[in-house]
């Protein structure tokens, strides 16, 4: 009788073992990761910022937060008229380091298709990770340790979701844009091409937002929805960037072109210009079946779409979207991927990885990777800066 129980004890014992390790793998191949630090930094709310705001047509307001919980917060304001010369810091707490750059009032609007040979360095969903972004771009050489631009006329292409489920979003923002100002002084292009993500705080859906950033708002003695409206300059700034671009015969989007959207006759520049029309206007789909609501639909729109991953498009389909547009292949973040994948006879890239977090740490540990295009070749970018052929 102690024979059987022991027996079937251990039978028990195998068999959750078994199914424990089936479990652990298969998240393992699904991207599932145990996060069990987080750095007290990540909430340090002192020298924040800046967070900038239009007052009127003529004035900006530009703001950093100061204090801590126990002495309290309060915010440092200064304001300008809108053509001054605007000296930006931002603060990155992790590090105690900041870096600065110079605010330019006039934004301008980028072209949506490119044509020029020069090399490409893409990568995507880095999620509110500056740490992770910026050593990614100094190992591949596209800037130094002193962060300025060393990729020449070379084209960065941020392929959306850099905001959300991190503590460094405004680090992020701001980086970008100092990165787009030192690309523009030696012929080169940063593209940010609008992931869902960004696409979710234009709209006022925080649910991925840390809560440092409704902490950041109650101090500036705002709504969250504030801080991207277009009433401030960050929220502008993203409602002139592109969801949709063509570079170099590649085109360059963050969830895909669901078959539905490539059949509906229209330019990339029109598939653009509708996207960025409804930035600001939450998706809820309509009885009518209308090319607004394929192209913004959260299932099917050119931010959201998933289906180059999930076995429900063709070969065939996919070759005809190409040829609609143009273009040789389609490079694409939102939906994760265990490296930097080629997909459909090279026709479907997608660069959406794991990346490291600024201030957590999780098993297993991630490193990034991005996409590297020069003469038609392409090849996948490892952290380290080393190159392998796609």
């Amino acid at each position: 009788m102690k024979k059987r129980i022991l027996r079937y004890v251990k039978h028990i014992t195998v068999t959750i073992l078994v199914l424990a390790i089936s479990a652990i793998l298969f998240g393992l191949y699904h991207g599932a990761s145990l996060h069990y630090s987080d750095h007290p930094s990540r909430m340090n709310l002192d020298k924040e910022g800046p967070y900038v705001f239009y007052e009127n047509d003529s004035t900006l307001s530009v703001n950093y937060l100061r204090g801590n919980k126990n002495e309290g917060f309060y915010t440092s304001t200064k304001k300008y008229a809108m053509q001054s010369e605007i000296l930006g810091s931002c603060y990155f707490p992790l590090e105690d380091s900041s870096f600065d750059f110079t605010i330019n009032t006039t934004i301008e609007t980028p072209q949506v298709v490119y044509n020029d040979g020069y090399p490409i360095v893409a990568i995507s969903d880095i999620e509110s990770g500056y740490k992770t972004f910026r050593d990614f771009l100094i190992a591949q050489n596209v800037i130094d340790q002193n962060l300025d631009w060393t990729f020449g006329k070379g084209h960065l292409v941020l392929v959306g979701d850099f905001v959300d489920r991190g503590f460094s979003t405004t680090q992020v923002l701001w980086f970008v844009y100092k990165l787009e100002q030192e690309a523009k002084k030696h012929g080169g292009l940063v593209h940010f091409i609008i992931g869902n993500h960004e696409l979710k705080n234009m709209q006022a859906k925080f649910g991925a937002a840390s809560q440092k950033y409704l902490a950041v708002s109650a101090i500036l003695d705002k709504q969250q929805n504030d801080l991207y409206s277009q009433a401030s300059f960050l929220g502008k700034w993203l409602a002139s960037k592109n969801a949709i671009e063509k570079i170099n015969g590649l085109i360059f989007v963050h969830g895909g072109i669901h078959p539905e959207v490539a059949e509906l006759g229209l330019s990339l520049e029109e598939i653009n210009q509708i996207s960025k029309d409804h930035y600001y206007k939450a998706y809820f789909p309509k009885p009518q079946k209308t090319p607004v609501e394929t192209i913004t639909s959260t299932r099917k729109g050119i931010s959201w779409y998933r289906g180059y991953f999930r076995g429900n498009i063709s070969q065939e389909e996919i070759d005809v979207q190409l040829k609609t547009f143009n273009a040789k292949s389609v490079v694409v973040g939102h939906t994760v991927q265990s490296r930097v994948t080629a997909l459909f006879e090279g026709k479907v890239i997608g660069i959406d990885v794991k990346h490291p977090k600024d201030y957590s740490k999780s098993w297993p540990h991630t490193e990034s990777e991005g996409l590297y295009i020069k003469n038609h070749t392409m090849y996948r970018l490892l952290h380290d800066g080393t190159k392998e052929m796609l």
